[in-house]
């Protein structure tokens, strides 16, 4: 049912402070990248989005043709409420794209990788733990029978357990190191998880699979996803101050989110700058493999 008419005292106010259909637009996109709006789901009535945004209803018919030009939405009419569109991947992390939270953005480039016959991933991250989540999907499509590459080959770079990192750490430089312990539990963990998972596929559907693990010698400020020989994608770690419970004790520290870091996608061929990003961040990733790293055991 449509909202009941302003008074013409509220209506003069709403229209003084109207949302132009941009703005409604941008509101909407940015739904769309934090997943708040998931892949295939039905957005609200054009006649709910104009009561919210104080607009009229052609501002939101606006609105949705501008993220429908942008891939974003799809079954943008005058009827049925609009869809967003169910296959995000490049829309949101092609050429030009905005920035994601790598929980949003990873997943559907790193399933679009294991459609190649040869899958060749790099990936510098704290603990993989957005790789191991982005794996999810591609995954379900290969024993689904979608995807079946023939040669997977996987290399990450961690930091080692040899060092004092620079983050997580507590803020309170004289406390223990139970803050360290819980991120090499985590690295182990989820290194664990993500080498049995790529290896199973050997067996369940005969696909020549690889894991590498190395070690480096400092805390990484950045994560980096390199796809194929084609995409780079990267993002920084973000510190913050937050509170956390370790072993039944309240510890207050500095730590990045690194589901939520923004991630920003370069692909090679659409354009020099992205071509040269793309080049560089895999001779960056070779120089640290190939000298400084060294081998990583994932036990405690």
């Amino acid at each position: 049912m449509d909202p009941k008419p302003a008074s013409v005292n509220g209506l003069e106010k709403a229209q003084r402070s109207q949302k132009s259909p941009r703005e409604v637009a941008d509101e909407l996109r940015s739904r769309i990248r934090s997943g708040e709006l998931r892949p295939g789901q039905r957005m609200p009535t054009q006649a709910r989005l104009a009561f919210e945004f104080g607009v009229e209803r052609g501002a939101v018919r606006q609105a949705l043709r501008i993220l429908q030009s942008e891939q974003l939405l799809t079954n943008v009419s005058k009827g049925s409420p609009a869809t967003v569109a169910p296959d995000l991947g490049r829309a949101l992390t092609g050429p030009g794209a905005p920035p994601l939270p790598t929980m949003v953005a990873l997943a559907p480039r790193v399933a679009a990788a294991f459609a190649a016959p040869h899958v060749e991933i790099d990936a510098l991250c704290l603990t993989s733990v957005s790789f191991n989540l982005a794996l999810g999907e591609p995954l379900r499509q290969i024993h689904a029978g979608r995807l079946k590459p023939a040669k997977v080959d996987v290399r990450i770079l961690l930091p080692s357990r040899e060092i004092d990192l620079a983050f997580p750490a507590p803020v309170d430089p004289s406390a223990d190191g139970r803050v360290q312990r819980r991120w090499l539990s985590q690295r182990n963990a989820q290194g664990q998880v993500l080498r049995h998972n790529l290896l199973a596929l050997r067996a369940t559907h005969g696909i020549d699979v690889k894991v590498t693990f190395r070690a480096l010698p400092f805390t990484p400020p950045v994560k980096l996803y390199l796809l194929n020989n084609t995409e780079a994608l990267f993002a920084y770690y973000t510190l913050a101050r937050r509170e956390e419970e370790i072993d039944h004790e309240h510890l207050v520290m500095y730590d990045a989110e690194g589901t939520q870091s923004m991630l920003f996608a370069f692909d090679q061929g659409a354009g020099l700058r992205d071509t040269t990003f793309v080049e560089q961040s895999h001779l960056w990733f070779n120089a640290l493999w190939e000298t400084i790293s060294s081998e990583l055991t994932l036990t405690g």
